[in-house]
């Protein structure tokens, strides 16, 4: 959890470029990119922290042994967000830094959760902890690369 912990201090670092953007890389601005990374961590600790153990039983995925085994990264511009992680309000400075905090609250509480406590994703299927967290840690990846890509111009 220490990795996703300096991730999400990388994504604190770029809160105050929230506004800059660059339509070649991303239609979304750098803003868009943190409180969608935020958002993908607080509603999937949501889900682990809902999810029954008794009912997590592990099956081969194709697409998470792709990305996870053999990328080591999601790939760009393969899948749009779902909509219940895309921000749909205004992206503030205040807001940022209130979505930090509350991330930052989520990850501290994975840390009491089983190993089979699981979050279910479209693609990839039932993830227990660790996994989720690998998942958690490669997403936050992607969107930095994707922050530091808009910034580079």
């Amino acid at each position: 959890m220490n990795q996703l912990q300096n991730l999400l201090n990388q994504l604190e670092s770029y809160i105050t470029s929230y506004a800059k953007e660059n339509t070649a890389i991303s239609n979304s601005t750098v803003g868009w990119q943190i409180v969608h990374s935020f958002m993908v961590i607080n509603n999937v600790v949501d889900a682990i922290k809902k999810s029954n153990p008794n009912n997590y039983k592990w099956r081969f995925n194709k697409n998470r042994f792709l990305v996870q085994t053999i990328l080591k990264k999601i790939p760009r511009g393969k899948v749009r967000a779902p909509k219940a992680v895309q921000p749909f309000e205004e992206i503030t400075l205040e807001h940022l830094k209130n979505q930090l905090e509350i991330t930052r609250n989520n990850i501290a509480g994975l840390g009491i959760l089983g190993s089979k406590n699981y979050f279910t994703h479209p693609f990839m299927g039932d993830l227990n902890l660790k996994t989720t967290i690998h998942f958690l840690e490669l997403h936050t990846k992607h969107h930095l690369k994707i922050i530091e890509d808009i910034l580079k111009t």
